[in-house]
């Protein structure tokens, strides 16, 4: 994991394997600038040795905002704070990514002030209300919200940025048999479900400069939202064909073996690795802590390997790896070691949702 990285579209280098994957912390304003306690978090990643830092789920549109502490890139007045953390990542020697995202149907009316939206109306457990489908006007307009969106991050001094199409946001959402039921060009065939996320593509190619970096990153599978194995392999054989430059895969867990309209069983990874041949760079996240779980991710083919919570609780997991091997603490810890690490008194209470995360032990 310690070797550099060139992304072979812009041959822009990582000075090694390891990538701070996109996390919710809820550290920032309600308007949506970026605070000083997030930027403190992931500046600390950056020192800390990761090669690539993402920041956390960024929204596109002021009302498709998830939750509460939430990043935008909705407006210039953005600007300003991500042009800090675009600095402070790059004096440290990581490269900087913003994930941008819309909630979908998953941005409540109670943070919004307006009904949420999806590609269909839909409604899922937690959720207080139904969305309404939106109007091909208002899709045209949402594709025209993420180029800017990344134009901005651009403006900014980030180096790229990761598509949110996992985790049941909009563009999953898009993907999904059972959260897009459409009848238009937008639904029915998974080319047609795929049009969103390959036109937000398109028309940030149009506004960002050739080195600027653009990856997606998808769910492999999620069966409520109606997405196969088979239908997200053929999604991300396309995203290569854009040109996309970086296919994320969420794992959740990157050792379980899954089998695809089969008998045959692979981890999720490894189903990737072997479909894309090393077209396409692969980020793989899930369950990854110490050398033993780098090492076989890397073993299954991934190119760059993330961590969620592992770069939560140690800022420096990088250099750990490198110098100490297996011996690194897992959760539950304690509130005083999150706080060492960076996180705000939100971050740590946000953390506590997480089950055996924080130890109750103050």
């Amino acid at each position: 994991m310690d070797e550099p990285f060139v992304f072979p579209r812009t041959n822009i280098k990582v000075r090694n394997r390891s990538v701070l994957a996109a996390m919710t912390n809820k550290q920032s304003h309600q308007d949506g600038t970026i605070s000083d306690d997030e930027i403190h978090w992931l500046a600390l990643r950056a020192k800390g040795g990761f090669g690539i830092v993402t920041t956390a789920a960024a929204n596109v549109q002021q009302y498709g905002k998830g939750w509460d502490g939430e990043i935008g890139v909705y407006s210039d007045v953005h600007v300003p704070g991500l042009t800090q953390l675009a600095r402070e990542i790059h004096q440290h020697g990581s490269i900087g990514l913003v994930q941008i995202f819309h909630g979908g149907m998953r941005a409540p009316e109670a943070l919004n002030g307006v009904r949420p939206v999806s590609a269909s109306e839909n409604i899922e457990a937690g959720m207080e209300e139904s969305s309404r489908a939106l109007t091909h006007d208002e899709i045209e307009s949402l594709i025209q919200d993420f180029a800017d969106a990344a134009q901005r991050c651009e403006k900014a001094g980030f180096d790229g940025v990761e598509l949110h199409g996992a985790h049941s946001y909009l563009i999953c959402q898009f993907l999904g048999t059972v959260t897009n039921r459409r009848k238009d060009k937008w639904g029915g065939t998974l080319q047609n479900r795929a049009r969103f996320l390959q036109r937000i593509y398109e028309a940030i190619r149009k506004v960002t400069s050739h080195d600027f970096l653009v990856g997606v990153r998808l769910s492999p599978v999620i069966e409520k939202a109606g997405i196969t194995l088979s239908d997200t392999l053929e999604v991300s054989r396309w995203c290569k064909d854009w040109g996309m430059d970086f296919l994320h895969i969420s794992c959740w867990d990157i050792f379980p073996l899954h089998t695809n309209e089969g008998d045959e069983e692979k981890t999720l990874t490894r189903w990737f690795t072997d479909d894309l041949k090393g077209t396409i760079p692969i980020i793989t996240t899930g369950a990854i802590w110490d050398r033993a779980d780098v090492d076989f991710a890397i073993g299954e083919g991934a190119n760059l390997i993330g961590v969620a919570r592992a770069g939560i609780a140690h800022p420096t997991w990088p250099e750990m790896i490198r110098t100490k091997g297996e011996e690194i603490q897992r959760p539950p810890f304690h509130p005083r070691t999150l706080r060492h690490a960076g996180l705000n008194e939100t971050f740590i209470s946000y953390m506590k949702r997480w089950k055996n995360f924080v130890s109750e032990d103050e």
